[in-house]
């Protein structure tokens, strides 16, 4: 079966960091678009960032842009999304997910990911 599972997940202040990893098993996804998205309560589930199959391309959303950097180890099927200066803002439950129709582009349309993790809990108090 495939599977991805978030991890690093916690409660942090305002301005720390935390690295969210994404590990995933039943199926190779190095060929593969990955990205983070984040749900709060009562909102919608949002685009984080994405990255392409190298590394080579990635995109962020504005709100994230210059705090938060997206990487990728196909060697380990991992995905990380490192997260700095956090802020309130910025608690939400974050998923990893991966879109197997793409490759070299960096999606942020949450409708083509295929596979979704569980998600992990990220708190940020102010």
């Amino acid at each position: 079966q495939v599977q991805l599972v978030e991890s690093g997940g916690g409660l942090v202040q305002a301005g720390g960091s935390l690295r969210l990893s994404c590990a995933a098993s039943g199926r190779t996804f190095g060929t593969y678009t990955m990205g983070w998205f984040r749900q709060a309560p009562g909102k919608e589930r949002e685009f984080v960032a994405s990255i392409n199959w190298s590394g080579g391309r990635t995109s962020y959303a504005d709100s994230v842009k210059g705090r938060f950097t997206i990487s990728r180890d196909n060697a380990k099927n991992t995905v990380a999304l490192q997260m700095n200066s956090l802020k309130p803002e910025d608690t939400a439950v974050y998923y990893c997910a991966v879109d197997t129709s793409s490759s070299y582009g960096t999606i942020r349309y949450i409708g083509s990911y295929d596979y979704w993790g569980q998600g992990t809990q990220v708190t940020v108090s102010s």
